[in-house]
């Protein structure tokens, strides 16, 4: 693997300012670990070819590809390669933490995590020549593409990215169950939909959530949930012991308070929310998968592949 991909995906990276380069290294760097790794075995099939099966018709085998490797390769056309794919990121502000700013330490959140994996996996799908659309919600949906699998459609939706990540927004809440009823009406053919989210709706009822995630499943649709954590400090709280002003970015609202006096408590109701929402997405049979801003693009990229394997199996 190269020295950038293996900085990339370590996010030891704090200039997003070009992410079709950027998502083109995490794509090109995981490709490489793959043929290296287990995974080989369903490695990615990219659109121009297909291994050729006997009784089969031979009229697309690729000769010139048959003469350099002695094996048997058919030709695909883009129609043959049907797969259609809606990236759904929450773009409320507590997808923002932690904040990033010219002094902070921080070069990486939730949300610029989020747009350079979306970016990377449309990169993908682009490379098989599968469709794919984007939603962006926070109150409501204020971006719901189709899904296409044109250049041009992938650079629009980069520059839609690109305007999240560097004009961040304070006190923008979100409705994850209406958005997600609103898209689940939106996407009229079978599709993967792949989520990123915090899931974090303050002071609303949880089971409206799990409705919304139960709309998408009985429409049909494959569905993944990459619930995008900072572990350290969302689940497990790892601040020093002293003072703190913790803000709530979707409100505002401002807390005093000493960490270990609620560390114990914080733990306990964050474990009793995620095995909640993974219990929901067992019993629906949705993919919920842990996606930790700190532990790189691999998870994602591998975990789409692994739907997309068993889709077109």
């Amino acid at each position: 693997m190269s020295k950038n991909s293996s900085l990339l995906d370590n996010f030891e990276v704090r200039d997003l300012g070009n992410l079709d380069l950027l998502a083109r290294q995490v794509v090109e760097g995981f490709i490489i670990g793959l043929h290296k790794s287990p995974f080989h075995g369903f490695s990615v099939e990219f659109a121009e070819h297909r291994i050729y099966n006997p009784g089969e018709s031979t009229k697309n085998i690729d000769w010139k590809v048959y003469g350099r490797t002695n094996k048997m390769f058919t030709k695909r056309f883009e129609e043959e390669t049907n797969l259609r794919c809606q990236i759904v990121l929450d773009v409320s502000s507590s997808m923002y933490f932690p904040e990033v700013t010219k002094s902070s330490e921080s070069y990486t959140n939730k949300l610029r995590f989020s747009a350079l994996a979306a970016a990377s996996l449309m990169n993908l799908l682009k490379k098989q020549r599968d469709a794919f659309g984007l939603s962006l919600f926070d109150e409501t949906v204020n971006i719901h593409t189709r899904a296409k699998s044109s250049t041009s459609h992938y650079r629009l939706l980069l520059t839609y990215l690109d305007k999240l990540i560097n004009n961040p927004e304070r006190n923008k809440n979100t409705s994850a169950a209406q958005a997600l009823h609103q898209i689940a009406d939106s996407i009229h053919k079978r599709s993967m939909v792949i989520i990123f989210s915090d899931m974090f709706e303050a002071g609303k009822d949880p089971e409206q959530l799990f409705s919304a995630l139960q709309h998408l499943k009985h429409n049909k649709h494959e569905v993944v949930l990459f619930h995008v954590v900072d572990k350290s400090k969302e689940l497990d709280f790892e601040f020093e012991n002293r003072p703190y002003i913790f803000i709530d970015m979707e409100t505002g609202e401002e807390v005093r308070l000493q960490s270990n006096q609620v560390k114990e408590q914080y733990i306990k109701q964050m474990a009793k929310f995620t095995d909640a929402l993974k219990v929901k997405c067992l019993q629906y049979k949705i993919d919920f998968i842990e996606a930790d801003i700190h532990a790189g693009f691999k998870p994602i990229l591998q975990s789409y592949l692994v739907k997309r394997s068993k889709m077109r199996g």
